[in-house]
C-alpha cells in the first residue's frame, strides 16, 4: 500500500488520469447494466427479427446509408432523429432495433427513444461493422 502512496505522489498526473478513467468506466458499466436498452449481438439481432415483428432504424447519415444497410431498415440520421421521432410513434408497440456504424450513436438513439415512451428498444451492439464481422448480409437498394 504504501508503495501505491509513493507512485501516485511521484507520479500524480498519472495517477489522476487512471481514476478519471475508472470512474469513467464504472459509470459506463452501471448504465449499460441499469438501462432500459438491450444490447444485442447479431446473433440475437437475427433471432430478434426472425421471431417478432421488428422494426430496424438505422440512425447513420446519408452517406453511409447508401453503402449498405440492414435490409428494411427505416433511415432516420441521428442529426435529424429528435425532430422525427413522432414518425415512429405507430411502432410504439413494437421492438426496435437500432444501428449505427459502430454501436455508439444507436445507443444514444435508444436513450431518446426510451425518454419517448418506447419500451422495446435494443441496440444492435457492435453497430453495422459487427453485423458485417458476422458475415451477414448488407443491402444497397
Amino acid at each position: 500500500m504504501s508503495q501505491l502512496i509513493e507512485f501516485a505522489s511521484n507520479h500524480l498526473l498519472l495517477f489522476g488520469a487512471f481514476v478519471v478513467v475508472t470512474v469513467l468506466l464504472v459509470k459506463a458499466e452501471l448504465e449499460n447494466r441499469f438501462s432500459k436498452v438491450n444490447q444485442l449481438n447479431a446473433v440475437e439481432a437475427v433471432r430478434l427479427m426472425n421471431n417478432d415483428e421488428t422494426i430496424i432504424l438505422d440512425v447513420r447519415e446519408a452517406s453511409e446509408f447508401g453503402g449498405g444497410h440492414i435490409k428494411n431498415a427505416i433511415h432516420i440520421p441521428m442529426s435529424a432523429l429528435k425532430g422525427r421521432i413522432t414518425e415512429l410513434e405507430k411502432y410504439k408497440g413494437k421492438h426496435i432495433l437500432a444501428y449505427c456504424r459502430s454501436g455508439s450513436r444507436s445507443g444514444y438513439a435508444c436513450k431518446l427513444l426510451n425518454k419517448a415512451g418506447f419500451e422495446q428498444v435494443h441496440n444492435l451492439a457492435g453497430g453495422v461493422m459487427g453485423w458485417s464481422s458476422a458475415n451477414l448480409p448488407l443491402t444497397r437498394k
